[in-house]
């Protein structure tokens, strides 16, 4: 049977979390004597009552969280905390329909970046700061938070903690998972401050420096500026690009890099596959911009964008849809690989795309030896048959879910292209797009339909489609 009432009294725990998230911009919106601070207390109140609530409706829970309820939560949980982070929006007045603060809270929470705020600089600092702290709160995952903190209420948080880490496994640093989930949250935190207190040096504002330093941890992309950071200098470009290719990194093989053994990194093999992909990138973009613009600024600005695209970030250094078209094409197909399994990045993930070569091209030897054992090898051990079919499914539902929703724009009278790059973009947590929806990120002028559609992708995107597909799969809920 299935456990309804530990459903209600973990997401009362975690409504809980984000309520208390909720008093950060409340009080930035009273120490900067801002008009929107009622709509904050509201929201926080309605959040909190809300939370205690579904507590109440959990009572006498059982405590063990089955798989069944495990998908459920961690699917659930990022519609839960959208309804309840889209209320500052709406009471505020800084976003008057319902389906724009939607889209702006899951844009936030999926770390997709994309922005419904035509004028960006015209909102308050509250309203900003909360933008970036939900890219900061999903970025990491909502469930890697929790299992920190379930165990204090006696919730085991091992199935939230498997169905929620990206990628095609997940590894445990230390025996219990909570543990497991501290680590990785220290490590994300030192991070932010990290990049906080550099952006801050290089003459960034104090307030710009912690938005930014969110948004890039997170690999999410809002920005306090409406041309992103294009008008930012190059010292604090430099820090974006480094930070966003940290977070791109497998969480797990960065906490081993700080702990002093920089050799699992190195031998990481999915790294390798990361990092080599936006060397490439970068210096084909910087060869290609040359006949534009000087050498140094052409190359920061080739590797600033391979890797904010193939981070999933989505930040912009340049306008890159008034270069020559083969250029912004290969922005375009940056959107698919995404990061490394374990990061804050979206994408299909290399460890994917890896396997998927591998095994293209070991049919290949089979196809001329067919009597020949030749296993797919990665990181030095062999891939599991499983692992292979599990990916070949993830690649093609990643493609049927880009050709209907593609269709779907198209539907709403958006043109082929345009369609088709807002699909990759949704689903891969981007964010930027090509078309009139390219390096602005502004998706004000979407229609209704296609931004409901829309956010259904991104969430798609986040938990990496199997988690959202098997809601709809009656095998779930049979006993």
């Amino acid at each position: 049977m299935f456990n309804w009432r530990l459903v209600f009294k973990t997401m009362g725990v975690l409504t809980t979390l984000e309520a208390l998230f909720m008093l950060v911009p409340t009080f930035a919106a009273f120490w900067y004597d801002e008009p929107d601070l009622g709509a904050w207390v509201v929201s926080s109140a309605i959040t909190w009552l809300s939370s205690w609530w579904m507590i109440l409706a959990g009572r006498h829970a059982e405590k063990r969280v089955g798989e069944r309820e495990g998908y459920v939560i961690v699917a659930t949980v990022w519609i839960v905390y959208s309804l309840f982070g889209m209320l500052p929006f709406w009471l505020s007045g800084s976003l008057t329909s319902i389906t724009d603060a939607w889209y702006e809270t899951m844009a936030g929470f999926t770390t997709t970046g994309s922005t419904v705020f035509s004028d960006v600089t015209a909102q308050t600092h509250s309203i900003l700061l909360w933008r970036a702290l939900m890219q900061w709160i999903g970025g990491m995952g909502i469930i890697v938070l929790s299992v920190a903190i379930l165990p204090m209420f006696g919730l085991g948080g091992m199935q939230l903690y498997s169905a929620e880490v990206t990628g095609v496994s997940y590894e445990k640093l230390s025996p219990r998972i909570a543990d497991t989930a501290k680590h990785m949250w220290i490590t994300y935190i030192g991070l932010t401050i990290a990049e906080g207190v550099l952006l801050w040096l290089f003459g960034m504002g104090k307030f710009d420096a912690v938005c930014h330093s969110m948004a890039t941890i997170s690999t999410g992309g809002f920005a306090t500026h409406n041309d992103s950071v294009i008008s930012f200098g190059p010292a604090v470009q430099w820090t974006i690009l480094i930070f966003m290719l940290l977070s791109g990194i497998n969480f797990t093989q960065l906490i081993y890099l700080f702990r002093g053994k920089p050799q699992r990194l190195l031998h990481d093999e999915e790294t390798r596959w990361y990092t080599s992909a936006c060397l490439v990138a970068g210096l084909v973009l910087a060869l290609g911009l040359l006949v534009h613009t000087g050498a140094w600024e052409s190359v920061r600005i080739g590797f600033f964008t391979s890797v904010a695209m193939i981070t999933s970030t989505g930040f912009v250094a340049d306008d890159y849809m008034v270069w020559p078209p083969v250029l912004w094409m290969l922005v375009f197909f940056m959107m698919f690989p995404g990061g490394a399994s374990g990061s804050t990045a979206g994408g299909m993930k290399w460890v994917r795309l890896a396997i998927f070569a591998k095994s293209a091209l070991a049919e290949i030897k089979r196809r001329i030896h067919p009597n020949a054992v030749i296993p797919v090898r990665f990181n030095e051990r062999t891939v599991s048959e499983q692992t292979t079919f599990n990916i070949m499914a993830f690649v093609f539902f990643y493609i049927v879910i880009i050709i209907l929703s593609s269709l779907w724009f198209c539907g709403c009278g958006i043109g082929f292209d345009e369609a088709i790059g807002i699909a990759v973009s949704m689903i891969g947590n981007v964010g930027v797009s090509i078309g009139q929806w390219g390096s602005s990120g502004c998706y004000a002028a979407l229609p209704a339909a296609a931004k409901w559609v829309a956010t259904f992708v991104m969430l798609i995107g986040r938990l990496e489609i199997f988690t959202v597909l098997l809601l709809f799969s009656r095998a779930l809920w049979k006993k």
